[in-house]
C-alpha cells in the first residue's frame, strides 16, 4: 500500500495520526488533550480517518469513574504515512551483492519472482493480439505499478514509473527481467526507445512487428 493511494489529508489528520504513532493506542479525551482541541472535532477527524483505512477501533480504556473510552490505532495501511527505509536498504543490499562478485544470486532471486508473474501474464494474453493484446499487457503492467501508457497507434508501450527505481540503482538486472516479460507478453519484437536509468523521462518500447 503507497502513500498515493490514501486520500490527502489536512495537517489537523496528519497531527492526529503522529500522535497516534507516539502513543500506540489512545481516546478520544487523550487525543484532544495532547492536541489542543476538542472532544467533537476529534471524534470527526476520527470518523474521517477511519474512512480512509488509516486508523480503526480497538476496544476501550477506562479511565476515571466514567464509562470507557473507544481506544483508538493505526492500521498497517496508516504505515505508508511514515517514513521507510525499504527501498534505500535493498539498494544497499544489491550493491552489496554486486560488489563482491554475488550479483548471481540477485538474479536468481530476480528470475524466480518474476517466473510467477511471467506464467499469470501469458495465461491472460493467451489467443489475444495486435491491439488487444497490448491493452491487456499495459492492464497487467498496471497492476504490478509501473503507470503504463499505450501510444503511437497502440505500437508504443511507455511506463511513466519504475516501481524498483531503488534496485534498478544499483543494478540492471530488474531492467533485463523487464525487458524479457516484455517481449514474452507481447509476442513480438520490442525495442527499448527510452530508458529512466538512462535520464529518460520513462521507459519506452516499440513493439516493431506482430506475432
Amino acid at each position: 500500500m503507497t502513500s498515493a493511494s490514501i486520500p490527502l489529508l489536512s495537517e489537523r489528520h496528519r497531527s492526529l495520526l503522529d500522535a497516534l504513532k507516539y502513543r500506540g493506542r489512545a481516546t478520544v479525551p487523550e487525543l484532544a488533550g495532547e492536541l489542543g482541541l476538542n472532544v467533537e472535532t476529534v471524534r470527526e477527524h476520527l470518523r474521517t480517518l477511519e474512512t480512509a483505512g488509516v486508523v480503526r477501533r480497538d476496544g476501550s480504556l477506562r479511565q476515571g469513574r466514567g464509562r470507557p473510552e473507544i481506544a483508538w490505532v493505526l492500521t498497517p495501511r496508516a504505515e505508508a504515512l511514515f517514513p521507510r527505509r525499504e527501498g534505500e536498504t535493498l539498494r544497499e543490499l544489491a550493491r552489496y551483492l554486486v560488489d563482491n562478485d554475488q550479483a548471481h544470486l540477485l538474479g536468481a532471486f530476480l528470475k524466480s519472482q518474476i517466473a510467477e508473474r511471467r506464467e499469470q501474464g501469458l495465461a491472460r494474453v493467451k489467443g489475444l493480439s495486435g491491439t488487444e493484446r497490448a491493452r491487456e499487457v499495459r492492464a497487467i503492467l498496471d497492476e504490478m505499478g509501473f503507470m503504463p501508457v499505450l501510444e503511437q497507434g497502440d505500437t508504443t508501450l511507455r511506463l511513466c514509473h519504475c516501481p524498483l527505481r531503488d534496485l534498478v540503482s544499483a543494478t540492471d538486472l530488474p531492467c533485463r527481467e523487464e525487458f524479457g516479460l516484455l517481449r514474452e507478453l507481447l509476442g513480438n519484437t520490442v525495442d527499448r526507445v527510452s530508458h529512466i536509468v538512462a535520464g529518460d523521462p520513462a521507459c519506452s518500447y516499440r513493439m516493431c512487428s506482430s506475432a
